[in-house]
């Protein structure tokens, strides 16, 4: 068997796999945008330990990308199968990339923005909302990247009937 004809019989389900690895680029950008407010939090909460909650709550901020592309890439993991055509893996594939690109660059800079609320909490407590506010605007386009990769998801049935 040569490589044509073997990556013809089960390229699919390699590219479907390529998928669930793209959509978990996303959790690769949460980590690092954790990291990012974690450490940020790290010098605040040993000086004002009452704090801590606010930190908190700026710090999980950049974890979502990483449950967006873990639904993704559970929902694609649930398709693949030994057979599975490699046009439809290819298409699996495509399927994680929003979400994956997307998630890792906007977590990684949420988690700045998010740092960056760590010291206007530092600074002015009561305008710590304003932190949030910015970290979340960040936010909408890991969403919008969620949502078009569960539009070609849902649609990949009809994509291939």
């Amino acid at each position: 068997m040569n490589f044509a004809t073997w990556i013809v019989e089960h390229g699919g389900v390699v590219f479907g796999a390529v998928g669930v690895v793209a959509a978990m680029l996303a959790a690769i950008g949460s980590a690092k945008g954790l990291s990012i407010v974690g450490q940020a939090a790290s010098g605040l909460v040993p000086e004002e330990p009452q704090k801590f909650g606010k930190t908190l709550i700026l710090q999980l901020l950049p974890g979502t990308q990483g449950l967006y592309g873990f639904v993704i890439g559970l929902l694609i993991l649930l398709k693949l199968t030994g057979d599975l055509p490699l046009e439809q893996g290819m298409y699996l594939a495509a399927v994680g990339m929003p979400i994956g690109f997307v998630g890792w660059g906007s977590a990684v800079s949420q988690g700045k923005v998010a740092a960056s609320g760590i010291g206007i909490l530092a600074k002015n407590e009561s305008q710590t909302t304003k932190g949030i506010i910015y970290s979340v605007m960040v936010e909408t386009y890991a969403l919008l990247a969620f949502v078009i990769s569960l539009l070609l998801f849902f649609n990949f049935t009809s994509f291939f009937a």
